[in-house]
C-alpha cells in the first residue's frame, strides 16, 4: 500500500461521488440507519447514576461542582453536556440517544477527512468500516458512553488541525500556521475534559507527523510539548478523582500483581484485535480470564506484539511495512491505558470492554479499508466498480450486525439477559437482573439471583447489600443484618448499608446506634436524602426537634419532591409549634 495524492484518490471515484458533501452525507445516513432501534430505547445500567440521579445534573449541585470537585470524575465536559441536555429535554431518553448517534456520525466524517489528508487509500471506506463496526455499538447505544463519542469528536478535531498546521507550515519556520496550532490546543483541552483516555493525543500526533514526513524529527516533541503538559495535568486530575473514592476498586478480586498486569497486557491487545477481525460473540461483560504470572508462556502474547512492532520498525522504509507499523503502533497507543497496567474499577469484572477500543480501532480499520481497496483494484483492475462492490458488501454485513446488536441496549432486561446468555458466570449481571426483579416485587427470584452472584464472587459488596434489602423486605431481620455487616466488612464506605443498618437499629429501639449509622452514611455521602430523613426521624424520637427539622429540610433541598421528607417535616414543625405554644 502506498500513499496517494488527492487527485489520484478522487480519480478512482465516479463524478457524483467526488462531491465531499455527498461522501459525508452517506456516512451520516449509514450511521443513522444502523442505529434506528434506539428510537425505542431507554436508559440502561449506570445512565441513571450519571444523569437521572446525578446531583450535579438534577440538583442541588450543578456546574460549579462538576468543574471543581470529584463529582466531575474524569469527564466534566460530558457532565456539562448532560446538564445542558437535562435543562433542554429533561429525562426523555430519545434526545440523549440522538445526540450520541450524531456525535458518532460526526466523528466518522472527521475520520474520513483526516485519512484523506494523510493520503491513505480507501479513506472513506476506512471511516465507514469504523463507523459501522459492531464494536462501536456499546459506545453509541449506551448514553453514558457519550464520554467516548464527545471526546472522540474533539480528539479528531485536534488531529485534523495538527495535520493542517503541518501542511501549511513554512519551510524553516517552526511557528507554522498559528491559527491552526491554537485550534489544535483548544480542541485538545476539550477532548481531555471530556475523557482523560485522550491523554494519548501527543503520542498520536507524533505518529501522524512521522507518517506525513516519512521520518522521525525531534522537532515533533517541541510541536507537541504543550499537549504533553496538558495530558500530564489531566492525568493527575483523573488520579485525584479516582483516589477521592467515587470509582475506587473495593473488591479484592479486582487487584493484580505487577507480573499479572504485564502478562494481561499482551492478552488484551490480541483479544481486541481478534474482535475487530471477527466481532462475534459480543458481550457487555466478557469472562475475566485467569493469569498465571509464574508461567513464562503467559508473557508470550506481549512479547509477540513487541517483536512485531520492532520488525515493522526495522522495515519501515518499505511500502508494505510502513502502513502496518503506523496502524499497529497507533492501535497499541490507543489501548495503552486499558491494558491492565493502571487500576480501573471495571477490572474486577473483566479485563476488556468493547467501548475501550473506540479510539484505538481506527488504526486497524483504516488499514483494512486501504487493504480492501488495494486488493479490489489488483484483483479486478478492469472493473472500476470492483472496490465499491467489495467494500459495500462488507459495510452491509457490518451494518446489519450492528443494527442487530443495538437491540440488546433497549433496556436493562435485554442487556443483562443477553450478557448471562453468553457469560453464565457474570456475577454483576446476576445482581443487576435481581435488582430489576426486586423492583417488580419478585423478591424470592431476586434473592436467588443475588445468591448466584455471590456464588461466583463472594466478595461482591453490592450483592450482599441487595440480598440484605430483600431479606429485610421479607422480615428476616437477623439475616438481613448479617448481610449488611458483611457488606461493610468488604466496603466500609458503602453508604446504603450504613443507612439500612440504621433503619433496623431504629426499628429495634436502639436509637443511639441508629443515629451513629445514619451519621456514618452522611459522612460518606452528605447529599443522601434518604439518610437525612432517617436521621431526622431518629433525632425526632430523641426529642431533638430542631436538629430533625434541619435534616428534613436538607433532604428536601437535595430532592425537592421527596414526599416522606415533606410529611416528616410537617410533623416535626407541628411538634416544634406545640412546644413553643404549650
Amino acid at each position: 500500500m502506498k500513499t496517494e495524492t488527492k487527485a489520484e484518490l478522487a480519480s478512482h471515484l465516479p463524478p457524483w461521488l467526488r462531491q465531499d458533501w455527498l461522501g459525508g452525507l452517506l456516512l451520516v445516513l449509514a450511521v443513522v440507519l444502523t442505529y434506528t432501534p434506539l428510537w425505542h430505547a431507554g436508559f440502561i445500567w449506570d445512565d441513571n447514576a450519571n444523569i437521572g440521579s446525578n446531583l450535579c445534573i438534577v440538583g442541588p449541585l450543578g456546574l460549579k461542582e462538576i468543574w471543581t470537585t470529584e463529582y466531575g470524575q474524569f469527564f466534566p465536559l460530558v457532565l456539562t453536556t448532560f446538564w445542558v441536555e437535562h435543562a433542554l429535554w429533561g429525562l426523555r431518553p430519545l434526545p440523549y440517544h440522538l445526540v450520541n448517534v450524531f456525535l458518532h456520525a460526526a466523528c466518522a466524517v472527521l475520520l474520513w477527512r483526516i485519512l484523506r489528508r494523510l493520503q491513505i487509500p480507501g479513506a472513506w471506506l476506512g471511516a465507514a468500516l469504523w463507523a459501522l463496526h459492531p464494536l462501536q455499538v456499546e459506545s453509541v447505544a449506551w448514553i453514558s458512553e457519550m464520554k467516548n463519542t464527545q471526546s472522540c469528536l474533539f480528539y479528531l478535531l485536534t488531529i485534523l488541525f495538527f495535520i493542517k498546521y503541518l501542511q501549511t507550515e513554512e519551510p524553516g519556520q517552526p511557528s507554522g500556521n498559528n491559527r491552526h496550532y491554537v485550534f489544535m490546543l483548544v480542541f485538545a483541552g476539550l477532548a481531555l475534559a471530556s475523557k482523560t483516555s485522550t491523554v494519548i493525543l501527543p503520542v498520536v500526533l507524533c505518529l501522524c507527523a512521522w507518517w506525513m514526513e516519512g521520518r522521525w524529527r525531534w522537532l515533533n516533541l517541541i510541536r507537541t510539548a504543550p499537549l504533553f503538559l496538558m495530558s500530564a495535568v489531566a492525568a493527575a486530575l483523573s488520579l485525584w478523582s479516582y483516589r477521592a473514592g467515587l470509582t475506587k476498586v473495593t473488591d479484592p478480586i479486582g487487584m493484580q500483581t505487577w507480573p499479572q498486569r504485564v502478562a494481561t497486557a499482551g492478552d488484551v491487545i490480541w483479544f481486541y484485535l481478534g474482535k475487530l477481525l471477527w466481532p462475534y460473540p459480543l458481550m457487555t461483560i466478557y469472562p475475566r480470564w485467569e493469569i498465571d504470572a509464574g508461567q513464562a508462556a503467559s508473557y508470550l502474547p506481549l512479547l509477540a506484539v513487541i517483536a512485531i512492532l520492532f520488525l515493522l520498525w526495522l522495515k519501515r522504509e518499505s511500502d508494505w511495512a510502513r502502513p502496518w507499523f503506523f496502524a499497529m503502533a497507533y492501535f497499541v497507543t490507543g489501548l495503552f491505558l486499558f491494558l491492565g497496567l493502571i487500576d480501573q474499577a471495571f477490572w474486577r469484572c473483566s479485563f476488556v470492554e468493547d467501548h475501550l477500543q473506540y479510539l484505538a480501532s481506527m488504526g486497524p480499520l483504516a488499514l483494512a479499508g486501504a487493504g480492501l481497496v488495494t486488493l479490489a483494484r489488483k484483483s479486478i483492475p478492469e472493473e472500476p466498480w470492483g472496490p465499491y462492490c467489495l467494500g459495500g458488501g462488507v459495510l452491509l454485513a457490518l451494518g446489519l450486525l450492528s443494527w442487530q446488536r443495538v437491540w440488546v441496549y433497549q433496556n436493562d432486561e435485554a442487556l443483562w439477559g443477553d450478557t448471562l446468555q453468553k457469560n453464565s458466570r457474570c456475577w454483576m449481571a446476576y445482581n443487576n437482573l435481581g435488582s430489576l426483579l426486586a423492583l417488580k416485587g419478585e423478591q424470592d427470584e431476586a434473592m436467588d439471583l443475588y445468591r448466584k452472584a455471590l456464588e461466583f464472587n463472594p466478595e461482591y459488596a453490592q450483592a450482599h447489600n441487595n440480598l440484605g434489602l430483600a431479606l429485610l423486605h421479607k422480615d428476616q431481620v437477623d439475616e438481613a443484618v448479617a448481610e449488611f455487616q458483611k457488606t461493610l466488612e468488604i466496603n466500609p464506605d458503602f453508604t446504603e448499608a450504613h443507612d439500612e443498618l440504621g433503619v433496623v437499629r431504629l426499628g429495634q429501639g436502639e436509637v443511639e446506634e441508629a443515629i451513629s449509622e445514619f451519621q456514618k452514611a452522611l459522612k460518606i455521602d452528605p447529599y443522601n436524602p434518604k439518610a437525612h430523613v432517617n436521621l431526622g426521624m431518629a433525632l425526632l424520637q430523641k426529642g431533638q426537634v430542631k436538629e430533625a427539622i434541619a435534616h428534613f429540610q436538607e433532604a428536601l433541598r437535595v430532592k425537592p419532591g421527596l414526599t416522606v421528607a415533606k410529611n416528616d417535616l410537617a410533623k416535626a414543625e407541628a411538634i416544634a409549634q406545640q412546644k413553643a405554644n404549650p
